[in-house]
């Protein structure tokens, strides 16, 4: 389960982290879970021109860089609302993904935010590069 901010550096920094734990999900090694109003998120973040314009992407190349992660990804349904648990609406679409989606690990940077609510769901709270850390074992 991605954070909307670690799919945003996927976009931005291609070398980084978060593309390398994309490239994870594409070879099979872990999942990526996505509720259709995570997609939405997603696709709102993406869309904006500070975004796009950084990773030097035209409004095109978003919409096919997110038709692959919906080609990675295991559709999530929504059961059971948790809200409200976040301070951030975007952040409780993330962690809603994750709890329905019976999700192992939530991976952001973002952690300030999250706290230790999804612990409270059984589910871990991970950096990019601890979740990479964790595939390589």
């Amino acid at each position: 389960m991605l954070d909307t901010d670690v799919v945003v550096a996927a976009l931005r920094s291609p070398s980084g982290a978060s593309a390398a734990l994309l490239r994870s999900i594409r070879q099979g090694r872990a999942d990526l879970l996505l509720s259709p109003a995570l997609l939405l998120e997603y696709e709102a973040i993406c869309r904006l021109p500070e975004h796009h314009g950084a990773a030097g992407l035209t409004l095109q190349e978003v919409d096919a860089f997110l038709d692959v992660l919906v080609k990675l990804s295991e559709p999530v349904a929504t059961y059971f609302r948790w809200r409200p648990q976040l301070s951030d609406p975007g952040d409780e679409l993330v962690l809603e993904a994750a709890v329905n989606g019976r999700a192992a690990a939530l991976v952001t940077f973002n952690h300030r935010d999250y706290r230790l609510i999804p612990a409270r769901f059984g589910i871990e709270l991970l950096y990019p590069g601890q979740a990479l850390r964790r595939l390589a074992t």
